[in-house]
């Protein structure tokens, strides 16, 4: 009996010896081993005795990690700031490199938005975005293409003109009161035509000519280029302007998103708006100088429309530009004609101001008369024309968002 009973507690003791001889005698202070804590044995697992592999040693396979930089460091504070400091120089000169592609990408992102109230209306009729565009697109193909065919043979035709009937119209000017007595005052025309003379003697004056024609071919040329890669970015624009928007509100968080979607879709439309009614108001100002020069019989009567119709899209100054253009010109058959369309313009820019331009842009921007002009002569500073005809919305999208977001945040502090 006492042999069968103590056989089964000599296992036990020899398997734990046993374990126990697995052990090695001395273990490494900096390597742990699976122990039970219950016992102080080691445990019975499947890693029983064996060492436990540190985790920050894992993933530290190549040593550990030394101290983090001091970022409070002088020299650490100079070499970051010295970076940047270039960076920016760097970004600034590309910025420099890139500016007349950015001027076309601006053209015709401003272009798109001026074609997306006209969209939206086919749109409200039924028909899909694609069809909409494609359908406003042919027709700005087809004024565009109208609008060339109409002005080069016109241009051509009374530039040949110009230039045939040029001596007799010098000849005017020189014959007229003005000139005659600033002749005898100051020597006027004996002071030119030696000042003429001495040019025509300089061997230069023709490498001068010769380059400038090839100036003017080179800027021909880059203008078509121009204009075709606008089209082309214009109907880009249009097509995925929806997308566009859509893309960059996904960048806001959700909890703003909703806010920011409403206010920049109502600049969105502030500025489509305002392209549109300025094209609009310098259309009218181009037609009804075609007919009043029409009526006078005056000669280059559609090549001075189109002039003050283009002057016409730049804000606040630009139909006083053009009506001074089309009075020069009277001014050259003869004084009548100038003070005659003077007057004309003077009573025209009236009723622009106080009747066609209020009912086109009432529902599009609201921009105070100092903000405005501030606005055009800053962006006609940066970006030239194309900024001071882009001036004035932006300035209302930005007294937008400051009504809107700035001073309901000061009123509730």
């Amino acid at each position: 009996m006492s042999s069968t009973t103590d056989e089964p507690d000599q296992e036990p003791t020899e398997a734990r010896s046993t374990a126990a001889d697995e052990v090695p005698d001395e273990v490494p202070a900096d390597i742990e081993i699976d122990v039970d804590l219950a016992t102080g044995r080691p445990g019975t697992g499947p890693a029983a005795g064996l060492p436990i592999e540190d985790p920050e040693t894992a993933r530290n396979r190549y040593g550990r990690p030394g101290l983090p930089v001091n970022r409070g460091h002088p020299f650490y504070v100079g070499f970051v700031g010295a970076m940047g400091v270039l960076t920016a120089y760097w970004l600034i000169g590309m910025l420099g490199q890139l500016s007349s592609v950015l001027t076309l990408l601006v053209v015709a992102l401003f272009l798109a938005l001026g074609l997306e109230p006209v969209v939206g209306a086919l749109e409200r009729q039924g028909l899909r975005r694609g069809a909409a565009v494609a359908v406003v697109f042919v027709g700005v193909i087809a004024v565009f293409s109208a609008f060339v065919s109409a002005v080069v043979p016109a241009l051509v035709t009374q530039g040949t003109e110009f230039s045939k009937n040029a001596p007799e119209l010098l000849d005017s000017f020189q014959n007229s009161t003005v000139v005659r007595t600033l002749d005898q005052k100051y020597g006027l025309i004996q002071s030119v035509t030696t000042q003429l003379q001495g040019r025509l003697k300089n061997g230069d004056t023709a490498l001068q000519l010769f380059g400038g024609v090839y100036g003017a071919g080179l800027a021909v040329v880059s203008s078509a280029f121009s204009t075709f890669t606008v089209l082309v970015l214009t109907l880009y624009f249009t097509a995925s302007l929806r997308s566009m928007t859509e893309a960059a509100y996904r960048l806001v968080p959700a909890s703003r998103r909703p806010r920011v979607k409403l206010l920049a879709d109502e600049i969105i439309r502030r500025i489509g708006g305002y392209i549109a009614g300025q094209v609009a108001v310098a259309t009218i100002n181009g037609m009804f100088t075609f007919v009043g020069l029409a009526v006078l019989g005056l000669p280059y009567a559609l090549v001075l429309s189109i002039t003050v119709a283009l002057f016409g899209l730049i804000p606040l100054v630009g139909a006083t530009l053009g009506a001074i253009v089309v009075v020069v010109v009277g001014l050259f058959h003869s004084w009548q004609y100038a003070v005659i369309i003077a007057i004309y313009y003077v009573i025209y820019q009236q009723i622009e101001n106080y009747i066609i331009a209020p009912r086109i842009m009432a529902r599009t921007v609201s921009v105070p008369g100092a903000v405005a002009v501030v606005a055009a002569l800053a962006g006609g500073t940066l970006l030239g024309a194309v900024g001071a005809l882009i001036a004035i919305p932006v300035a209302a999208g930005v007294l937008l968002i400051i009504q809107e977001v700035l001073v309901p945040r000061q009123a509730r502090t």
